[in-house]
């Protein structure tokens, strides 16, 4: 069994790795994930990895990966509210497994992270968006996620057509 390393990236350490964030990002893209990316397209995908990098630095963002033999496979970014009035809540974006890496539970214990993390940082509540009946909906909502709402023709797919994104949230117990 392959041991898994999780572990929260500086802006130093993410610019540092930004190919295997880009590599984890474009395999995700390559099996249609609906993760903002239409195209495997390298500059628009860099471009989001330097805007992390930046907010990273900033405080804006912060971004947990998961390792396998030193070889980053997943993601996933906490992005704090940054308004007066939302200083209590926080986005969870990005949740990303490279499909080399799936089916070992990674996705899951990034997500409990992430929530201890938000829950350590002060924050009560999590949000998030997935596209409408996928696989992650059903891992979201088995990890206590409530379904806010759903919006039709969200997004466009790698494919071409528009599929619907499902918002969740989740309180997180002090």
């Amino acid at each position: 069994m392959t041991i898994i390393q999780y572990e929260e990236l500086s802006a130093a350490q993410a610019a540092a790795v930004m190919a295997g964030l880009a590599e984890v990002l474009d395999g995700c893209v390559a099996e249609g994930a609906s993760i903002g990316f239409v195209s495997r397209d390298p500059l628009p995908v860099n471009r989001f990895w330097q805007a992390v990098v930046a907010d990273i630095a900033s405080g804006d963002r912060r971004l947990l990966v998961a390792r396998q033999q030193e070889k980053i496979v997943a993601t996933v970014i906490l992005q704090p509210c940054g308004m007066p009035n939302g200083r209590h809540r926080g986005e969870v974006a990005k949740l990303l497994v490279h499909p080399v890496a799936r089916r070992q539970g990674i996705a899951r214990e990034l997500m409990r992270r992430i929530e201890q993390m938000a829950k350590q940082a002060g924050l009560r509540l999590l949000v998030l968006d997935t596209r409408s009946g996928d696989v992650a909906e059903q891992l979201y909502h088995s990890l206590g996620w409530q379904t806010a709402g759903q919006i039709p023709d969200y997004a466009q797919s790698t494919c071409g057509s528009y599929d619907p994104t499902t918002l969740m949230y989740k309180v997180i117990q002090a």
